[in-house]
């Protein structure tokens, strides 16, 4: 298949981009900037532009099968602070994305949603994806309409989408400046003593998926009849202070951790089902989380 991964030099684009070379499949790569991460590929066709450029992504979509859509301007935990400039990077970007594919007649997209911040302060766990959409912050927000149009496009037009929410996806790759991925965070912090925040008791509680697990995950999203939406963790919740005491035991180094008041739009403990996802892809995560920090320390040191 002709895939275009739209974010696909980042964190997460490009484990789905070695994810679909390795099952064989032709890849374009859609982003402002040109890879840090080395996917060096001569079959790999690269379009640099800003996601706002219409003109760009409609040359992006031509002889196109699928799109992986993993482009996101905004992180939750910032995401408050300019709720509009959200709404202009990210709604209406995706929603001129959604046209421009109705036109050149692209059906099939893989959306990375997430599961972290839709579901808002949850009625009951795990998760499910029945569960009611009340996000609290402007990022879940936003992530709810543009699965809301993604449906209005699937009625209206004949979209084939699939919607994953991930949880947490952390490793090898991942930033580290703070404002999200609070696992890469604290490793970094931890590998050069750096002091580590932690807003509240540090009992909150989270799923988390290696990003290994979740790029095998829409390589078999992308070949499958499917569609709708699925919940992507690793299965089991796990606190910061259980992150901290993970790090420690790989590296052998104690964080040094400052807690600090809670956050208002932090969920206090929010675990994902994913028995839809392995019933329906036939996927199970591989790595738990302690082999998922091992490697990701590896690649550091």
């Amino acid at each position: 298949m002709r895939i275009l991964v739209l974010g696909g030099n980042g964190f997460l684009g490009s484990h789905i981009v070695e994810a679909l070379l390795l099952h064989g499949h032709e890849v374009s790569i859609f982003d402002r900037t040109a890879s840090k991460n080395v996917l060096s590929n001569s079959h790999i066709q690269y379009y640099l532009g800003d996601f706002s450029d219409s003109v760009l992504i409609a040359e992006a979509l031509e002889h196109t099968d699928c799109v992986v859509h993993c482009i996101s301007t905004t992180v939750p935990s910032t995401s408050n602070r300019n709720p509009t400039l959200d709404i202009e990077q990210n709604l209406i970007t995706t929603v001129n994305l959604l046209e421009s594919m109705t036109r050149a007649k692209v059906r099939k997209l893989i959306y990375l949603s997430s599961g972290g911040t839709v579901y808002g302060i949850p009625s009951q766990l795990p998760v499910s994806e029945a569960h009611s959409l009340n996000p609290i912050c402007s990022y879940g927000v936003v992530k709810v309409a543009i699965e809301n149009y993604i449906g209005m496009f699937k009625e209206l037009y004949g979209l084939k989408p699939i919607i994953l929410r991930p949880s947490n996806p952390y490793g090898v790759r991942q930033g580290h400046a703070g404002v999200q991925g609070a696992l890469s965070t604290f490793l970094f912090n931890t590998l050069s003593n750096k002091p580590i925040t932690i807003w509240g008791d540090g009992e909150i509680q989270r799923g988390y998926i290696y990003v290994k697990d979740m790029a095998d995950l829409c390589a078999l999203a992308v070949v499958s009849d499917a569609e709708g939406t699925y919940n992507v963790c690793g299965g089991t919740g796990h606190s910061l202070n259980q992150l901290l005491a993970f790090i420690e035991s790989v590296t052998g180094i104690a964080p040094n951790v400052s807690y600090q008041p809670a956050r208002a739009f932090d969920v206090k403990k929010i675990v994902l089902d994913i028995t839809q996802a392995k019933k329906t892809f036939g996927w199970t995560p591989q790595y738990s989380i302690e082999q998922g920090i091992a490697e990701f320390y590896k690649s550091l040191v």
